[in-house]
């Protein structure tokens, strides 16, 4: 509209076409009140004048009133079905309306009439932007650029369409072209950051976006996609500060609150980041990536129940979401969802096969499963498309025995060529891994070196109050005394349906499981928590799990409904099952409540070399924390009040209570220990025991591929060629 300041009178128009030109002075001067009550009269008059109709719907869109406009516009569209202009105009409505499909025929017929009108040309294009039609959106900003080249708008949109299509370099040229016209357009400014990010040009990207920023400081969006290249540089404290910033100018900026959210999960303050990724939802709650986001933080704070809906409703509202379908299997995987787990992954694989994350997170389910082959297959080819993905390579040393000269094995060496410029949580699945391969082919100083490494810097981020945790065993064995166990004997339930399998990590209490759970009567459910939510739920406070002094109090009637409780809890795991074995390797600490609360339980407690099976828990990262796994002096100082509480419990416990099996006796004769294993069970001997190896069952714990392999001596004495190296768990372990 022209800015020719208009005098407009006070005096009331005589006709409709006095009052007509009256109002559009008025609309042209930004009297929008004025504009629509003479505009509204005019109709009054006129039911038909498409001039008023045009332009009250025109000035309706301007109000937001978005229905009364489209209603409006269309009545004009009917006064003058060749009015170009009239119906590019309703195409705005119909668009703001999201009624997309039916805005981009309307832009059709607008150039059916004038082929030349640029803004439909615009607007249709971004209809069809909008619409997922990428390449008919690209040809049509194409067109309205050879018509008026020069318009800033049209090349960011023309730019947005070619990034669609995965054509980032000819967008960001569009972009520049953008700012080139309009310096402070703020939107290029940010596609363009976008697309150098995309393209990797983060200095680029970084350089431009400051720039910007300088020119409009208080452009929120602008402080957003600063963070996006900031994280991806690991700048990770400025990238907060940009974020925070963004919402400060614009409290409803959805992508800051994501943003936000990813900084924070990637400096490990998950709690925080669920704060912002659920305002980024509240804000928009079809935001795809958000509900992905806010899964994989709840994921990482344990919280995989929750985080499954997330995962959900990401796919739902982006169906071809291979990323969220991969994260999905891995918090199924985590509830013991396998077959779920295995269906998305497969599907996301299917939508996207070189996406490297599904990869390994399948291969990772395959091993579970125990189809070790395809496990491998699947984690070498997550490494080929992300060969610097450490996490990786230490998913393939859990399931791989390496060899000299092996490809993957030259790889990790080529990465941790350059350690400095990994993450420390890179760093330590690189180790990890490296200190296991070193040790398949016989380096072993040069493995230990790596070990040491690893869990020095899983040490650095493990909160472990050793004073806690030791004197937490010392005050179970006050607690659990001989005139106690006598008081409370013959109060608990009758349930021989439960089967604990207890001792320290890597002792070979998944083998002992294993054997169990090959017979046909038995279910082996893992390690799972159900013994102590028992005992919470009968004497605990608020949730909260007791103290030893108020379990050492107990009555009668209380040790009883805590066997009720468990029995009701693990008989739901498996309802046809004559045994249920429980290997949660804790459960040591409560051996002598096992045994009044259900006083027909099995406890099996696995024994093995004490250094061996420390050198073992060294060489692992546990997915369950062990926070005194990683620190030799401390582990040893672990066993040893490990070992001091089983001397308690067989000192209070009948002899009967208790079955000891030491894993080098298994290892070395199998068939007599394996029988008399079954027997103490109270279960008739069943061959496919032997064949424990071919069982198909799930097996989530760090022996999962171990545990797929008939019986091997390999484990027994893997501590001597460390000997020199071990010397502060070995001093902790002599110590009496």
């Amino acid at each position: 509209m022209s800015e020719t300041k208009i005098q407009v009178t006070q005096q009331r128009p005589a006709t409709p076409a006095q009052a007509f030109d009256l109002a559009a002075a008025h609309h042209r001067a930004g009297r929008l009140d004025e504009a629509v009550q003479l505009y509204r009269a005019v109709i009054e008059a006129e039911p038909d004048h498409f001039g008023a109709l045009h332009h009250l719907g025109i000035a309706a869109t301007q109000q937001g009133k978005l229905e009364e406009a489209a209603a409006l516009l269309q009545r004009a569209v009917a006064a003058d079905p060749g009015s170009a202009e009239a119906l590019t105009n309703l195409g705005i409505a119909l668009m703001r309306l999201r009624q997309f499909d039916s805005a981009a025929d309307v832009y059709r017929k607008a150039l059916e009439l004038d082929p030349s009108k640029v803004e439909a040309h615009n607007y249709l294009g971004a209809m069809l932007h909008t619409l997922g039609r990428f390449e008919e959106a690209a040809a049509e900003f194409a067109t309205a650029l050879r018509l008026r080249p020069g318009n800033a708008a049209v090349h960011n949109n023309l730019g947005m369409a070619l990034a669609s299509l995965g054509r980032t370099e000819e967008a960001a040229a569009e972009y520049e072209k953008a700012i080139a016209i309009n310096p402070r357009y703020v939107d290029a400014q940010n596609n363009l950051g976008n697309a150098l990010l995309a393209l990797g040009r983060h200095d680029e990207a970084l350089a431009r976006l400051y720039r910007a920023l300088d020119l409009m400081p208080e452009a929120a969006t602008t402080h957003s996609v600063l963070s996006a290249v900031l994280f991806a540089v690991r700048g990770y404290d400025e990238a907060v500060v940009h974020c925070r910033r963004a919402i400060e100018l614009k409290p409803d900026l959805a992508e800051a609150h994501n943003n936000l959210g990813v900084t924070l999960a990637a400096l490990k303050r998950n709690g925080e980041a669920t704060v912002h990724y659920r305002r980024a939802i509240e804000i928009e709650p079809n935001f795809a990536e958000a509900h992905n986001n806010l899964g994989n933080a709840l994921s990482a704070l344990k919280r995989h129940a929750e985080a499954i809906p997330h995962f959900r409703k990401a796919i739902e509202i982006k169906p071809d979401f291979a990323k969220a379908l991969g994260n999905l299997g891995i918090a199924l995987t985590a509830v013991n969802r396998h077959d779920e787990a295995v269906a998305c992954y497969e599907r996301a694989l299917t939508m996207a096969p070189n996406l490297a994350e599904a990869r390994s997170g399948y291969g990772h389910q395959l091993m579970i499963l125990g189809r070790l082959p395809e496990a491998v297959q699947q984690i070498e080819r997550a490494i080929e498309l992300a060969p610097t993905k450490a996490e990786s390579y230490r998913m393939l040393a859990e399931v791989k025995h390496f060899i000299r000269g092996d490809p993957q094995l030259a790889a990790m060496q080529a990465l941790g060529a350059n350690m400095g410029a990994l993450t420390d949580d890179e760093r330590m699945d690189l180790h990890f891994a490296l200190g296991k391969a070193l040790a398949d082919i016989g380096a072993h100083e040069n493995a230990f070196h790596h070990l040491k490494a690893a869990n020095a810097l899983k040490r650095r981020q493990t909160d472990y109050d050793e004073t806690a945790a030791l004197g937490l065993l010392e005050r179970i064995a006050s607690a659990f005394t001989p005139q106690m166990m006598s008081r409370l004997a013959g109060c608990g339930d009758p349930s021989a349906l439960p089967i604990f399998i207890v001792g320290m990590p890597r002792s070979g209490t998944t083998l002992v499981e294993q054997v169990l759970a090959s017979h046909p009567q038995v279910f082996g459910a893992n390690e799972i928590n159900d013994l102590e939510a028992a005992i919470a739920a009968v004497v605990g406070s608020n949730g909260a799990a007791p103290s030893p002094e108020r379990i050492g109090a107990m009555t009668g009637e209380e040790v009883r409904r805590i066997g009720a409780e468990y029995h009701e809890r693990v008989a739901e795991l498996a309802p046809a099952a004559q045994r249920i074995t429980d290997k949660m390797l804790t459960n040591f600490r409560w051996i002598g409540l096992i045994h009044l609360a259900l006083p027909n339980a099995r406890i099996i407690h696995v024994r093995r070399d004490p250094a061996d099976a420390c050198l073992s828990c060294f060489s692992r990262l546990f997915a369950g924390g062990l926070p005194f796994a990683y620190d030799l002096a401390e582990l040893g100082r672990y066993y040893r009040a490990y070992s001091r509480l089983m001397e308690h419990w067989r000192a209070v416990l009948p002899e009967s209570a208790l079955l000891e099996m030491q894993y080098e006796e298994l290892v070395a004769d199998f068939p007599a220990q394996a029988r008399r294993l079954i027997a103490y069970c109270g279960l008739d001997w069943d061959e496919r025991c032997t064949a424990f190896y071919a069982a198909r069952r799930p097996v989530t714990t760090a022996s999962a591929a171990q545990v797929r392999r008939p019986i091997y001596r390999d484990s027994v004495g893997t501590s001597h060629p460390y000997k020199d190296m071990l010397r502060p768990l070995l001093d902790e372990l002599d110590k009496r």
